[in-house]
């Protein structure tokens, strides 16, 4: 359990640090390389941590295990640890981690300044819902 709770904090962290630099994105996303180099980078640690932590919450929960990212969510929809629409939904952040992974490149800004920072509470939501499904108290 102390796993689970150190990854919660982690990416409660990495919200933060996104957050604290989020402003102006559009405009320093394309004239700033370190800026986006910063916000690719913690918003690939995100999506890594997130899916690191439905793996571990499949694993303390003694579940079958993933084959892919993907299933992971799907994996603990069917288990109504989290709601299986969302968990469908959120499921997309597996692509997002791999598209960082392997295509960063080509990010446009908007996909990033605007699409995907706009859904930085589904991360939110995914912590709420996993800390309830195994009744952790947030402190």
């Amino acid at each position: 359990m102390e796993r689970i709770l150190q990854k919660i904090e982690r990416i409660r962290e990495y919200v933060r640090l996104i957050n604290s630099i989020k402003d102006d994105c559009t405009a320093r996303f394309t004239s700033d390389p370190l800026y986006r180099g910063a916000m690719l980078h913690y918003l690939y640690l995100l999506a890594d941590s997130c899916i690191s932590l439905a793996e571990l919450v499949i694993k303390h929960k003694k579940l079958r295990l993933p084959q892919t990212y993907y299933e992971a969510f799907d994996i603990l929809g069917e288990n109504k640890i989290l709601e299986p629409g969302f968990a469908f939904s959120f499921a997309k952040i597996a692509g997002f981690r791999n598209f960082l992974a392997h295509d960063y490149e080509e990010i446009a800004e908007s996909a990033i300044c605007r699409d995907t920072l706009s859904k930085l509470e589904d991360v939110e939501e995914f912590l709420r819902q996993i800390e309830s499904s195994l009744e952790l108290s947030r402190v």
